[in-house]
Order: structure tokens, then C-alpha cells, then sequence
């Protein structure tokens, strides 16, 4: 067993060792485990069988994990992401309409395009077309909507006919444990312990078991049925023209999350050079963008990489099985289903505030200086949760980026990529 793991992920030839990467695979596992919990409760809310999406779940983030590890070789953990779930579901199955077999049909496109501008050069050609300040942007905004779900579903913000919005009730037991469970993560994360998100979630859950809240369904169980959501996608459907937006905005988002991701927690560890060059980016891309593809089989949102594998970077992970044991996990964490139908949403709405305040940071690497990239990266900000729709909020920033290079005469030094996302997103507006 020792040397074919020698064989497959060059332990040596990296500096680790059996012990240390499964040290890593566990603390990866912690601190993105809350996703099992999290993303069948969201999902739901679309009108999807809350146990199939809790199995598919596991079984997508595994299956994608164990492509990354043996594929790629790389100590990446993947599930399906923060973000685009939501837009998901509240944007284009509740807003727009469309049913989820249509959007996970969406989702399917998404990553089929995703896929050919990883193996070809479709995707260096499209980051290097649109401004830093923008792809940025995106990530910042995709945050602040996910910490506005967040703050309604723990019943901290709630709707006022007067003022449109206002605080909530914190009368209710219900509220009060949303904040606890935000403020417990906060400091778990500040003395940097190991699955903060996990612990607090959980830790809210008990709480309201004890208080009478919730009823207790057992712990360990057979996986629910997953035919629910097996095999449920409707390509067809999202070949609508008005679902071109969206199928854009599954696309880009994922693919800069996935791109900074990688290589922000390749940099981490030491599997990129001076140059920033690594010999299996290409392959860790295809890893990413293949799991999206599949993950739709089981009913799931965009599959994308996960910044928290860091934490396992940080606890020595350098090699592919360090990812292998992450989805070794979430393959043991099917049979807790009667623990993930317990979590109320006030126990998770602290994650998802604490998960947003993380995108957020990405504020900080904004070029303040640069006025014609500054505005529309701030507009699409501030759009994406006002509008509740990441396609909207990225659009109005395209669209305000085109304008403005135009009114000062560089109209010549606008990429071609910008130039079609921007006639995308301008022919939503005009034609639908």
C-alpha cells in the first residue's frame, strides 16, 4: 500500500509523507464540510428533494476530490460552491422562473464551455481580457449576496414596507441563535481553530435540539434515495436564449473562483515556480471544470475548488492525497443524513455571513487609483445583491466599464472579451 501511494502521489519527490497528508485530508474535510449541511438547504428552497441534494452532495464533492487527487495531483478539496447555489436558486429558479431541471441544465452548458477553455485557449484569452479590478469585483459581490441570504434566513434583516429593509426581531429565540452562531464562528476562526464553520453549526443545532426546537431524527442512517435529482437535468430547456445570461454567469464566476483559488493555494504549497507557472494547472482545471459536468447528474450546483483547502495546505498537504482523503470523507459523510435533515437555517445562516465577510476580502487587492476600472467593479458590488441577481450585477458593471473606456476615447483599448460579455449582457437587457 505504502509504495503504491509512493507511485501515484510522489510523496517523497514532495517533502510529505502518508501520515501528514491524511492529517491534511482531515482538516480540509473540517473546514468544508458545512457545505453538506448548507447546500441541501438552499437547494430546497428551489424544490428539490432536500435528501437526494444532501447525497448528491457527498457524492459529487467526493468523486471530485478524487479526480483532483489522482488526476492533478494536487491537495485541492472541491464541492458544490458558495454563491452560485444560491443565484441558483433564488435568482433562476425563483426569480426568473425556470424550473431546476432547467437550471441544473444550465449549470450542465456552463461546464461543458468551461471545459473546452481548459484544454484549449479560450480561458488564458478570457482572464487576460477582462480588468483585474472587475474579475475581482465579481468575487466581492458573489459575497455580499450570499451574507445577505445569510442575515434574511437568520432573521437579522427583515422586510419593512416603511424603509424597506430593517433589523430583525431579537425577541425571537431564533434570531438570537443566529447572531450567537455567527459571533461563535467568528472567534472560533480568530483563534484560528480547525473547522470553525463546522463547530458552529453544529454547536446552534444542539442548542436548539436542547431548547426544544428541533426534534431529534437519529444521527447515523442509510442514504435517502437519489433519484429525486439523478439524471433530472433538462439541457434542452436552458437552450433558451434567455438563459444565455445565466449560463455566462455560472461560467465566469466559476471560472475566476476556480483560476484564484487554484493558484492562490498552489503558491501555498510550493507547487508553482518563480514564474508562476505549474506543470499541472492545466490538469487541476480540467479536474474543476469536469466536476461541474458530472456533479449536475446528481442534481447539484457549479462543483468548483475550495479556498478552505488551504487550511490543509497550511497542516502540510503537497500531494494529491491529501484531496483523495477529503472525498474518502465525504463518501463516510453520506450515512449522517438524519444529522444534515436537523439543522434548522437559522444554524446556518451564521456560516453563510461568516463565508461572505471571507469574500469580501478580496476588496483589498482593488486598484483604487485606476477611476475606469474602480466604478464599474463597485457597481457590480453593490448591483449583484441589490438586484438579487449575479447575472444583473455583472452586466450593469460590464455595461458602465464599456461606457466610460468609450467616453475618454479609448474605446480602442477594450479586450475583445469584455466586448462580448458586455453584447451578452446588453442583449439581456434589450431583447428580453
Amino acid at each position: 500500500m505504502k509504495q503504491t501511494l509512493e507511485h501515484i502521489f510522489k510523496l517523497k519527490d514532495n517533502n510529505s509523507s502518508i501520515k501528514r497528508e491524511v492529517l491534511a485530508g482531515f482538516t480540509t474535510f473540517l473546514t468544508m464540510a458545512y457545505i453538506i449541511f448548507v447546500n441541501p438547504q438552499m437547494m430546497t428552497q428551489a424544490g428539490m428533494d432536500q435528501g437526494a441534494i444532501f447525497v448528491g452532495t457527498c457524492l459529487a464533492a467526493a468523486i471530485a476530490c478524487l479526480f483532483m487527487g489522482i488526476y492533478a495531483n494536487w491537495p485541492i478539496g472541491l464541492a458544490p460552491g458558495m454563491g452560485l447555489n444560491a443565484f441558483f436558486t433564488y435568482t433562476v429558479v425563483g426569480d426568473m422562473g425556470y424550473s431546476w431541471e432547467i437550471a441544473l441544465g444550465a449549470v450542465f452548458l456552463a461546464g461543458i464551455l468551461f471545459f473546452v477553455m481548459s484544454i484549449t485557449n479560450l480561458r488564458r484569452w478570457m482572464i487576460d481580457s477582462i480588468p483585474s479590478n472587475l474579475r475581482i469585483a465579481i468575487g466581492s459581490g458573489v459575497g455580499l449576496f450570499i451574507g445577505f441570504i445569510g442575515l434574511q434566513s437568520g432573521g437579522i434583516i427583515i422586510s419593512n414596507d416603511a424603509t424597506f429593509l430593517s433589523l430583525g426581531d431579537f425577541t425571537k429565540y431564533e434570531t438570537i441563535l443566529s447572531a450567537i452562531g455567527f459571533l461563535l464562528i467568528a472567534v472560533l476562526a480568530v483563534r484560528k481553530v480547525t473547522g470553525a464553520i463546522l463547530i458552529g453549526v453544529l454547536t446552534i443545532t444542539i442548542i436548539a435540539l436542547f431548547s426544544g426546537l428541533i426534534q431529534y431524527n437519529g444521527i447515523l442512517a442509510y442514504p435517502p434515495e437519489l433519484a429525486p435529482t439523478l439524471m433530472k437535468l433538462d439541457i434542452l430547456g436552458a437552450l433558451d436564449i434567455a438563459m444565455i445570461s445565466v449560463i455566462m454567469s455560472f461560467l465566469f464566476v466559476n471560472l475566476f473562483d476556480t483560476t484564484g483559488t487554484l493558484l492562490g493555494v498552489a503558491s501555498r504549497a510550493n507547487l508553482v515556480d518563480a514564474n508562476g507557472e505549474s506543470s499541472n494547472l492545466n490538469k487541476a482545471l480540467l479536474a474543476d471544470s469536469s466536476s461541474s459536468i458530472f456533479g449536475t447528474v446528481f442534481g447539484c450546483s457549479p462543483v468548483t475548488s475550495y479556498v478552505e483547502s488551504s487550511a490543509g495546505v497550511e497542516a502540510g498537504g503537497r500531494t494529491g492525497l491529501t484531496a483523495v482523503v477529503v472525498g474518502v470523507l465525504f463518501i463516510i459523510a453520506i450515512f449522517f443524513s438524519p444529522l444534515a435533515a436537523m439543522v434548522p437555517p437559522y444554524a446556518t445562516a451564521g456560516a453563510l455571513i461568516y463565508v461572505a465577510i471571507l469574500m469580501l476580502t478580496g476588496i483589498e487587492k482593488l486598484n483604487w487609483s485606476n477611476s475606469i476600472e474602480i466604478l464599474p467593479a463597485l457597481i457590480i458590488i453593490i448591483m449583484i445583491p441589490l438586484t438579487f441577481s449575479i447575472a444583473d450585477g455583472i452586466a450593469l458593471g460590464f455595461l458602465s466599464y464599456i461606457v466610460l473606456k468609450i467616453s475618454i476615447g479609448e474605446i480602442s483599448n477594450i479586450a475583445s472579451g469584455a466586448w462580448f460579455l458586455t453584447i451578452i449582457f446588453l442583449s439581456k437587457f434589450i431583447f428580453l
